[in-house]
């Protein structure tokens, strides 16, 4: 019988995003953000080809970076609700981790693998910021895939996209619980 860790099966099966809007000051200190990010790299890789990477985007970033939610916005045709709650992404925020995705050539392992990789790597990241105690969200919008906005405001290059923007900080309230998907409509088991 495998040895079971209660404590982190009850986290995993209570864990709950809170939503970025209400996270504030303070936030992680650069070790514990690096502790975080750690934590995340040990996501799974086939082929340790390690398709990601992390921006931390501290406060003057973050207000550059909704500044150019704005400008570029403007040429969007967005509803004006959607562009002000890009902008308050950025804006309102204390800190948030880019997850970059940055998939390389590989003969072996498909983009689409490394994709998910970087997906797992942003689950990871929320996952241990919320493990440590603090607030987090992950949050991608128009601008995650946006090649201007990407290029402009984060300097990524022409194959890599934001798999998430990973917001962390203090909560100042507890979400209440949401619906759940119903686990046995979703599932299908097949024993031949």
């Amino acid at each position: 019988m495998p040895e079971t860790r209660p404590e982190v099966l009850e986290f995993l099966r209570t864990r709950r995003s809170r939503p970025a809007k209400t996270l504030t000051t303070p936030v992680p200190a650069r070790a514990e953000v690096e502790n975080l990010l750690e934590i995340a790299a040990r996501s799974p890789d086939h082929g340790k080809l390690e398709p990601w990477r992390f921006i931390v985007l501290e406060k003057a970033a973050l207000t550059r970076l909704a500044a150019l939610v704005v400008e570029l916005g403007a040429g969007k045709d967005l509803p004006e609700e959607k562009l002000e709650k890009a902008r308050r992404q950025f804006s309102d925020a204390d800190l948030a981790i880019a997850v970059v995705a940055s998939p390389v050539p590989s003969e072996k392992v498909p983009e689409v693998e490394q994709i998910l990789s970087a997906g797992a790597v942003c689950l990871a990241l929320l996952n241990g910021a919320l493990a440590s105690g603090w607030g987090a969200n992950w949050l991608t919008g128009w601008m995650a895939l946006d090649r201007e906005f990407l290029q402009r405001g984060l300097g990524l290059e022409s194959h890599e996209f934001v798999a998430g923007f990973i917001h962390v900080g203090t909560e100042t309230i507890a979400p209440p619980e949401r619906p759940r998907p119903d686990v046995a409509a979703k599932t299908q088991w097949v024993s031949e």
